[in-house]
């Protein structure tokens, strides 16, 4: 395993912390008006999925840990496991639920997602930067709702609910950021 310095670290990495492999949730540059810097980091354990926050000295170096990605195309879920499928030789990779979190509003059936592995394991999905998703209920258009930026809640075809111009209506498909959960525009 390589040591990295944590000055190089940024969110979606993998160190090891405490013996055990972490993800990094989020990560903040300190710098105090007299002392030294230091980075404060949010780690989700990839075993417990228990979130806990650390600080670092500046310099400091910690263990990367290597994980495995493979794409695969999101197929269903059965209860448990979020089921993705190797496009080329069709293997299974099953994601749970707790491994997904709030990531599952984002799934869409025959989507390419990157799947992590650490010990063949699945510990985490990267999901791509948009994806294209159907407006299944909005309050009615009103003529002339192009001019102002107010927006208004839609409920999409993945089940989650975001805030969108006043122009949208129902049936309309639309490109959402996955990092922000936010709309970016009408496809």
């Amino acid at each position: 395993m390589a040591m990295i310095s944590v000055n190089e670290l940024k969110r979606g990495q993998y160190i090891l912390f405490q013996d055990s492999p972490h993800s990094i949730v989020e990560s903040t540059f300190v710098s105090p008006g007299k002392g030294s810097a230091f980075y404060r980091f949010r780690l989700k354990s990839l075993f417990t999925t228990r979130v806990v926050d650390f600080t670092f000295k500046s310099g400091e170096k910690v263990e990367e840990v290597m994980v495995e990605t493979q794409e695969a195309e999101y197929s269903y879920f059965d209860g448990d496991n979020y089921v993705f499928i190797e496009p080329r030789s069709f293997e299974q990779y099953f994601v749970s639920i707790d491994v997904m979190g709030d990531d599952k509003a984002y799934l869409k059936e025959g989507t390419l997602y990157r799947i992590k592995f650490y010990e063949e394991k699945a510990v985490g999905v990267i999901l791509p930067k948009t994806i294209v998703a159907k407006v299944t209920y909005t309050e009615p258009s009103v003529k002339g709702d192009t001019v102002t930026n107010a927006m208004k809640a839609a409920t999409l075809d993945t089940g989650t609910t975001i805030q969108v111009p006043l122009f949208v209506g129902n049936g309309d498909e639309l490109i959402i950021n996955t990092e922000s959960g936010t709309y970016v525009s009408r496809n």
